[in-house]
């Protein structure tokens, strides 16, 4: 399973965390990352400084945050082996993973066992196959070999280690089925709990705390910072992740992802449409039809999808209990009663179906709060409280039950791209604000929230009651005119109007469009002369309209940014480094593996060894004298072959053939051991890090490469560089939805997707970027301009060697010329970075033979303002 470019993104910084906490250790680490400005701009309201477990500082504790459906478990399944690698170093760690309830429990160990399920698969190929899965209840099962060659998981809950549970007291219990885990061992390793005649106690908690795992925290919500300090000793975890979409302030945030981020990677259906009604009758109403709508609707999609209303009813001591519901249905709705589940603590009907089988009768579901624990449906489209939703509890559950996307797909009908939520409130409006309040409760930002929730009655309600800033309506041209056969002659051909008949004899013509000038001269000249005058003033006030409430791009104005070109073996392509890179014939074998002593170095100490990494050190600590090993020892199974394979696995790259990686591998190794004089035990001892070492000096060879490529495409004599107006970045109404958007008080006058349509700008809402924006709209050159995303999928970039350059600001000018603005803080005006963009820069303008031009904050001392007026030439 190919996970999404924001679940590669956190892992990635997670893989970064752990990789500086071991040699900065984890408040250095974390506070470094978070504190980079790209991360803190993520963050946001989740930055802070890095709280330590209270018996365990040197721990590394971090959460990573994504909003309900964001897939924390196949995340989670994929940190198991990157914590491996970067922080544990040991090739089978034992991973205690905690969730909320028992039921996600039973849910999450049984996937785990399933060989054809993503989070196995994912975890099998890390371990090729490895694997041993238990539920916390049956942690007696583990055997000793389990632990020596396998990854272990144990799926428990944070009750599980509660003392006053019944499950925590086993767990802290003395269980001679134990024994083998102990009996091998010399000494008894500090903080390992004994029997009160002194022996060592066999318990779960003993065999947690001596082989330290991973702990892996699922939503499971004050699990850790829950445990007392006395238990958290007893786990003795080597490190903590916890994946969450409502983190709590203790909890270390490291990566925060959005709600816009999981609709643009199509997992969550957005927005939300919420229809209100005063009686739940109507709500139900409303429900059922739009089930039926959406059904018929999803006839025509590619995968079979069966829309599914998920109704949440009243408990047993209220009016609208599930079997009144269910009554309801099928007496008034006339829904078939084979068509409904009911799924409450006594009537568990979903038991055993297959919501995804194309010949499963469900439509409806009927529940209370049964779902919310682990029950996952994507077809489940339509939300339903007969409750107001304030008063209802597990709201965010339910509700969090329809917003996952069928298949992670977009759908071809947009309908099928939502989510519907019907809800009883005795006065419209109330329901708005508070589905907005739950959404946030489930993870979303408060501005996401307000975005992606779409109100179907939105003239009922006042506007302070509105999630979100209400949409302008589309301007419309109506007028009635006499009928003739020339005028209907015109029409016919005009595909700009629409034609309506209200009395015998006349004719409406219609327009929601951009009007051709041609084509309404036209329909004028068919006109009588006396109606001639009226049509004028028709289109003029119809224009005047269209200008001032839609946007250019809504009034089809064009914006483009033409595309860098370069020739590669003879074809002209669009400039690109990653093509570069294939149309290169380069290879690994002509770059020296040696490891001088500054990049790679291993020493011991009385008692611990040392390695020196690229002038950073590491240490490793002997719990005791006896445990001590010393590094020139051979041991069994330790050989130049061995670790050869072993890092072939670890540093595998997809464009390397394995040969000629193996060849390099074993050149590397050899140099360290008859060269450099280091012996093979000291290497397998430390053979995480010489991978991570190794891994970087691939990396820093093919940013060599990539840089070569890149001068040699676009930079030398020979190359044949240009720019495409042809197949240009077109920017296009609606291309930003979903983005974070400007919400403060100025309206730009030219912003070409509209003044409520402006992405938000990086650094602080009044920050220099946005005091640019202002320069750049107050030019009376300016036609009109746009924020230009980073990273967007649909942004304007140039290439650079290290991947993508996307400039801030992207204007047409009156003249039709084109300006590409960069803002740089005079903190960064003259990086590395900064004269590589600056440089790509300068061969786009020069190459579009003055059709474009590129303008950079602080260049020679000059303001924004300034330099612009010099560069349009004002």
């Amino acid at each position: 399973m190919e996970l999404k470019r924001y679940q590669d993104d956190a892992l990635a910084i997670l893989r970064k965390f752990l990789e500086e906490a071991r040699v900065a250790g984890p408040k250095a680490a974390y506070e470094r990352i978070t504190g980079a400005t790209e991360q803190a701009n993520r963050l946001r309201g989740y930055a802070g400084s890095y709280k330590a477990l209270t018996a365990l500082p040197g721990v590394p504790y971090v959460c990573l945050r994504l909003p309900t459906g964001g897939g924390k478990t196949i995340l989670a399944a994929h940190a198991v082996p990157l914590a491996r690698d970067a922080w544990i170093e040991k090739d089978w760690p034992l991973v205690l993973w905690l969730v909320p309830t028992k039921t996600i429990r039973t849910q999450t160990a049984e996937a785990l066992k399933d060989t054809r399920h993503p989070y196995r698969a994912a975890l099998d190929e890390a371990f090729d196959g490895r694997l041993r899965v238990f539920d916390i209840a049956d942690f007696a099962h583990v055997r000793p070999h389990d632990l020596h060659d396998h990854c272990c998981i144990v799926v428990g809950t944070i009750q599980a280690l509660r003392v006053t549970n019944t499950e925590g007291r086993k767990v802290y219990a003395h269980n001679e089925n134990l024994e083998p885990h102990f009996s091998g061992l010399v000494y008894a390793p500090e903080g390992l709990e004994t029997l009160d005649n002194g022996k060592l106690k066999f318990s779960f908690a003993n065999l947690l705390h001596l082989h330290r795992p991973l702990m892996i925290v699922d939503e499971a919500h004050n699990a850790v910072t829950g445990l007392t300090r006395e238990m958290q000793a007893r786990v003795n975890p080597c490190a903590i992740v916890e994946f969450t979409a409502t983190p709590r302030t203790k909890s270390n945030i490291l990566y925060s992802v959005t709600a816009s981020e999981l609709k643009a990677e199509d997992m969550i259906k957005l927005p939300v449409m919420l229809s209100e009604h005063d009686t739940w009758q109507n709500a139900v109403n409303g429900a059922v039809a739009t089930r039926s709508s959406l059904s018929r609707t999803a006839a025509d999609d590619p995968r079979p999808i069966r829309p599914i209303v998920l109704f949440q009813a009243q408990p047993r001591n209220r009016e609208v209990t599930a079997a009144a519901l269910k009554e309801h249905l099928v007496e008034v709705e006339q829904i078939a009663e084979e068509k409904i589940a009911v799924a409450t603590g006594k009537q568990r009907e979903l038991d055993g179906l297959d919501l995804f089988d194309p010949d499963c009768p469900i439509e409806h579901v009927i529940t209370v709060e049964a779902l919310k624990e682990g029950w996952d449906c994507s077809f489940a489209y339509v939300f339903c409280s007969v409750s107001r939703i304030q008063d209802g509890r597990d709201v965010e559950q339910l509700l969090g039950r329809v917003l996952r996307m069928p298949f992670a797909e977009r759908r071809k009908d947009d309908a099928l791209n939502r989510a519907y939520a019907f809800l009883s409130e005795p006065s419209f409006g109330h329901a708005a604000r508070a589905l907005v309040d739950k959404l946030v409760s489930m993870g979303f930002e408060e501005e996401e929230a307000e975005e992606h929730v779409e109100v179907a009655q939105r003239d009922l309600l006042p506007d302070d009651d509105l999630p979100a800033p209400r949409d302008q309506p589309t301007p419309t041209l109506s007028h009635i005119a006499t009928a003739s056969d020339d005028l209907l002659a015109v029409l016919k051909g005009a595909s700009e109007f629409t034609l309506r008949t209200p009395e015998t004899g006349k004719i409406e013509i219609a327009s929601e469009v951009e009007l051709d000038p041609d084509v309404v001269g036209a329909v004028r000249d068919a006109l009588p002369e006396g109606e001639r005058a009226e049509f004028d003033r028709a289109v003029d006030a119809y224009r005047a309209e269209r200008h001032r409430l839609l946007s250019p791009a809504q009034r089809g104005r064009r914006l483009s940014a033409p595309r860098l070109t370069a020739a590669v073996q003879g074809e002209i392509v669009f400039a690109d480094t990653e093509l570069f890179m294939e149309c290169r014939d380069w290879s690994l074998l002509d770059h020296s593996p040696k490891l001088a002593k500054e990049e790679f170095t291993v020493r011991e100490t009385a008692r611990s060894f040392e390695i020196d990494l690229d002038g950073q050190r590491v240490t490793y600590r002997f719990a005791s004298e006896e445990e001590q090993l010393t590094l020139d020892i051979d041991v069994e199974g330790w050989t130049p072959q061995a670790l050869v394979r072993w890092l072939d696995r670890q540093v595998r790259q997809a464009d390397i053939s394995q040969g000629e990686l193996l060849r390099w591998l074993s050149e590397l190794v050899n140099h360290l051991l008859v060269a450099r004089g280091l012996h093979i035990a000291a290497l397998m001892r430390c053979k995480f890090i010489l991978a991570r070492k190794v891994r970087r000096k691939i990396a820093a060879i093919r940013r060599k490469e990539r840089e070569s490529a890149y001068q040699q495409f676009l930079f030398e004599p020979t190359a044949k560089v240009g720019v495409s107006f042809d197949d240009a970045f077109a920017f296009r109404d609606g291309m930003y939805h979903g983005q974070r958007r400007y919400r403060g008080s100025w309206k730009p006058n030219r912003h070409f997707l509209g003044p409520d349509h402006v992405p938000a700008f990086d650094g602080s809402s009044d920050g220099e970027e946005f005091q640019c924006a202002q320069a750049i709209d107050s030019l009376p050159a300016v036609r009109y301009w746009v924020r230009n995303v980073a990273n967007h999928a649909e942004s304007f970039w140039l290439p650079t060697a290290a991947g993508r350059f996307y400039p801030d600001f992207v204007a047409r000018l009156k003249d039709d010329r084109l300006l590409v603005v960069e803002y740089k803080g005079a903190h960064l005006a003259e990086g590395a970075d900064t004269a590589e963009k600056r440089t790509i820069g300068n061969l786009w303008e020069q190459r579009s033979n003055g059709r474009c031009l590129v303008v950079e904050k602080v260049i020679n001392g000059e303001d924004m303002r300034s330099q612009l007026l010099e560069k349009v030439g004002q």
